[in-house]
């Protein structure tokens, strides 16, 4: 007689991938719109400092043109359109997996920034933009006198 050991988390994490599994299959196939594009989501990084507020967008195959900025009412928003290439004749696709299609994504900024000196980089696909903070933003350090 063979003796099975019971392992409860085994089976608990192998039931959370097959669920993860089943809704990443159920939203990929959602996100394809009747033209049978996909909706493409840049990856971005924000993060801050005392004087200012920093994005980092992964835009891989898009040139500067293609890409959008604009703050309005502290919400930084990108948008821009990645092209698909165009089919050639004789050529059979075994695999797409490359996003593309058109994207917006918007994001509240968490304090107030000065517009007017807003700044974007855009290199090898890498879009970082800066965002000076407002002087009422900026933290304020007060010396406490003792008497």
């Amino acid at each position: 007689m063979t003796l099975i050991r019971l392992s409860p988390l085994r089976d608990l994490v192998s039931m959370q991938t097959e669920m993860n599994r089943l809704f990443d299959d159920f939203f990929a196939r959602s996100t394809e719109n009747p033209d049978h594009s996909q909706v493409w989501n840049p990856m971005v990084d924000i993060s801050e400092t005392e004087s200012e507020i920093r994005l980092v967008a992964e835009l891989p195959g898009l040139t500067k043109d293609q890409i959008k900025i604009s703050v309005q009412e502290n919400v930084l928003t990108l948008e821009g359109e990645k092209i698909q290439e165009q089919e050639e004749k004789g050529k059979c696709y075994h695999r797409v997996e490359r996003g593309h299609g058109k994207f917006q994504r918007s994001f509240v900024l968490p304090t107030a920034v000065k517009g007017d000196q807003i700044g974007a980089k855009f290199k090898d696909g890498i879009l970082t933009v800066s965002l000076p903070k407002a002087e009422e933003a900026k933290p304020k350090q007060i010396q406490i006198s003792v008497k």
